[in-house]
């Protein structure tokens, strides 16, 4: 069986997808361009001591999906601790609701989220009095 260990976002302007992913998430981003001969940003999600995945930032290759028209690729979801108060750090950010905060009863609170450069994400906090 194999796990995802690597992911990673397109984006049509590098900086402001840095500047939302570090307003929202708190992730903090290495220069991987010197290694890739092209600009790549290593995302580090966490600290390595703690369950999850780190990825990297670069250039979008092809036109983002236009809205209305879903993912085109993998989609993440990120665990949060607050759902509400990660979903206000999202809209502060210049991302936008695609699919609103729902409950999967008994388990936790999801949402969907387009950011800056049109890419979905999700988010999920635990929750078994989700209903």
């Amino acid at each position: 069986m194999s796990r995802v260990v690597h992911f990673e976002i397109q984006a049509d302007d590098l900086e402001r997808a840095k500047a939302f992913y570090t307003a929202v998430f708190d992730w903090s981003f290495l220069d991987y361009g010197e290694f890739m001969d092209t600009p790549y940003w290593g995302i580090v999600t966490g600290p390595d001591d703690e369950p999850g995945i780190n990825g990297g930032l670069l250039q979008r290759s092809a036109p983002a999906p236009s809205d209305g028209h879903g993912a085109n690729g993998f989609v993440c979801t990120m665990g949060v601790d607050d759902y509400d108060k990660t979903e206000q750090r999202i809209l502060d950010a210049g991302g936008h609701v695609v699919l609103p905060k729902a409950a999967l009863t008994g388990l936790a609170w999801q949402g969907y989220y387009l950011d800056p450069e049109g890419n979905t994400f999700g988010i999920h906090q635990p929750d078994p009095a989700a209903a």
